[in-house]
């Protein structure tokens, strides 16, 4: 999965927040919905405009971010 096709950052969207191409949902909204128990189903059904591959290009993202060292490192 190539996120690039899916994920964009445009400084006059949402102040530049990485979000799913042609829409204004960003991926800290997608993980918020997640992280609250929404499934990808939830997602899909509220948000017909997205497809499996948008939240696809989400996790590859992410998976991309982790690797690159981008999010902030948990501490114990």
């Amino acid at each position: 999965m190539n996120w690039q096709d899916r994920i964009v950052s445009d400084k006059n969207i949402l102040l530049g927040k990485p979000t799913i191409k042609g829409t204004r949902i960003s991926v800290e909204f997608v993980l918020d919905r997640l992280a609250n128990g929404w499934t990808e189903h939830m997602l899909l059904e509220s948000y017909p405009h997205l497809s499996k591959e948008d939240l696809q290009a989400v996790f590859a993202y992410l998976n991309d971010c982790v690797k690159d060292g981008l999010l902030v490192e948990i501490r114990s």
